[in-house]
């Protein structure tokens, strides 16, 4: 279970449990009414808008066929995440002094700049002038060696 868990980390148990539904042929319905969960909360926590309680992991883990613990193990880690983005995105709130035209590919005032750290130092590596090159290593306290 751990390898697989390793896989998964981060994506909201939600997708898991659609694809799992999608592999079975069994519908939102069918699951809803075998774990004695509302059809709307089922329809939520498999859109991602809303999180598993342990019970709910419990009794979809049960009908899925799935190690117990396993859906609330994704679960913990799916909340990591979104907490470890949510100080990426306060800790790195203003972009850093660079071209938007180096990230012509995205919406530049959109950029979790801390969550995509590594990807936004290799643009800049690659594309960007002197001066954004200096800019990045001051922006992510970077050192030279």
């Amino acid at each position: 279970m751990d390898s697989q868990v390793d896989i998964l980390k981060g994506i909201h148990p939600g997708k898991l449990i659609e694809r799992e539904l999608k592999k079975k042929g069994l519908t939102r319905q069918v699951l809803s009414e075998q774990t004695d969960i509302p059809y709307k909360t089922m329809n939520a926590i498999i859109a991602g808008r809303r999180n598993l309680t342990v019970l709910q992991a419990l009794k979809i883990e049960q009908a899925l066929g799935y190690k117990e613990g396993f859906l609330a193990i994704l679960q913990t880690y799916h909340n990591i995440r979104q907490y470890k983005d949510n100080e990426f995105s306060r800790i790195y709130a203003e972009p850093p002094r660079i071209r938007k035209s180096l990230f012509w590919d995205a919406d530049f005032n959109k950029i979790n700049w801390g969550k995509h750290q590594k990807a936004v130092i290799k643009r800049v590596l690659e594309r960007g002038n002197k001066d954004e090159i200096e800019e990045i290593h001051r922006f992510y306290n970077l050192t030279t060696k």
